[in-house]
């Protein structure tokens, strides 16, 4: 098997990384505008299946040239990028799945259900963590009811030993981390699609020791189009992402003073995007690549079965491995992309056509490609 990797970033390449365990793949190309910058982890793997390519993703005639011949393609690339690379993928005759973490790129992509369906392709956005993981087991812990009264999703990735004032880390695209803090989250109330201002709502959600107390807020983009398709047969389901006490009050605070915005600014003559003067001053002090991260998770499904109050809780907290340095938050996100793209490869998708994780990705053989990789979920009934 062939597959296509777009982006060399943290993600893509631990997604790379990933695949290039599995015996049946026969190549990985790793493409990227600057592939020679992938982790150490990659660069020093000896490893002739590697191809890394350079390739720019705005240069549609060559993406297409790239992606023919794969099996599948996996997109770790900013999401504005993916209903473009999903149209390629599905002309090129290639399964295609992307970290995503936008609801109306996912919608665009939904156009392409009919044809990549007559094709016999798979098309799966937002396959990575949050949406991505937690999608795929908040959709079984429904199954598991006559009906689901509550979905709560809570998820974050923090660092291990964290250092004051934000008490956060860089542990993907901060880009990415600023447009959920900026973007209404989709939830559901009272069975019905309402939206709810980001870093709003904080509440306590208490882990073991040595964790022990997060504080969980809405975010916009970690539940994908759930609460669309659950709408009218949920009561409640809402998606919270999770940081140390303390993190919220300020992101708002920085958020409400205007650093966050993306309309231009005079300063001394020149046109600012403060969010982009904000993510230039702020990267350096919070991209600290020797530092340790976890990665907690969440997912509450109440409601009946049975006739009798019934629910399911799947948690985990994943760790960075020393052995191959690679972080938490790339374990869970980018090998969830590679367990997805391997699904899709080898044909055992719930459903061919566009599809988000929690349509398309069989449980049991997705959980069990976590436990192969030591990423390991724990059940409890309630």
């Amino acid at each position: 098997m062939k597959m296509l990797v777009l982006g060399a970033g943290l993600q893509g390449s631990a997604c790379a990384l990933d695949l290039l365990r599995d015996p049946d793949v026969t190549q990985v190309t790793l493409a990227d505008i600057h592939p020679e910058g992938m982790p150490r982890f990659l660069a020093r793997l000896d490893d002739p299946r590697l191809r890394p390519l350079a390739l720019d993703v705005t240069d549609h005639t060559a993406v297409l040239a790239a992606m023919r011949g794969h099996v599948a393609v996996m997109s770790a690339i900013p999401y504005y990028f993916n209903g473009a690379m999903a149209k390629l993928a599905v002309e090129a005759g290639c399964h295609f799945a992307d970290l995503g973490g936008n609801t109306d790129i996912v919608m665009e992509q939904r156009k392409l259900d009919a044809e990549a369906h007559d094709k016999g392709l798979s098309v799966i956005p937002d396959s990575g963590l949050a949406p991505g993981m937690v999608n795929i087991l908040a959709a079984e812990g429904i199954r598991r009811l006559d009906r689901a009264d509550s979905v709560r999703i809570f998820v974050g990735g923090l660092p291990q030993h964290p250092e004051p004032p934000l008490n956060y880390q860089i542990v993907y695209s901060l880009e990415g981390a600023l447009d959920y803090y900026t973007t209404p989250s989709w939830v559901l109330r009272d069975g019905k699609l309402v939206q709810v201002d980001a870093l709003s709502e904080v509440e306590p959600v208490e882990f073991p020791l040595p964790l022990g107390t997060l504080e969980a807020f809405h975010t916009g983009g970690g539940i994908s189009t759930m609460p669309f398709t659950w709408e009218g047969k949920v009561r409640e389901m809402e998606y919270k992402t999770l940081r140390y006490p303390g993190h919220a009050a300020i992101m708002r605070s920085i958020r409400e003073l205007g650093l966050l915005d993306l309309d231009p600014v005079m300063v001394k003559g020149a046109r600012v995007v403060p969010r982009d003067e904000f993510i230039a001053v702020v990267s350096p002090r919070l991209n600290k690549p020797e530092a340790h991260d976890l990665v907690a998770l969440r997912v509450a499904v109440k409601g009946v079965r049975h006739d009798k109050p019934h629910g399911t809780t799947f948690d985990l907290i994943d760790y960075y491995d020393d052995a191959n340095h690679v972080s938490a938050m790339m374990r869970t996100t980018g090998y969830s992309l590679a367990i997805t793209g391997l699904i899709q490869a080898r044909r055992q998708v719930i459903r061919f056509g566009v599809t988000t994780p929690d349509e398309g990705m069989p449980f049991d053989r997705y959980v069990s490609g976590l436990n192969a990789r030591g990423i390991a979920i724990h059940e409890s009934a309630r």
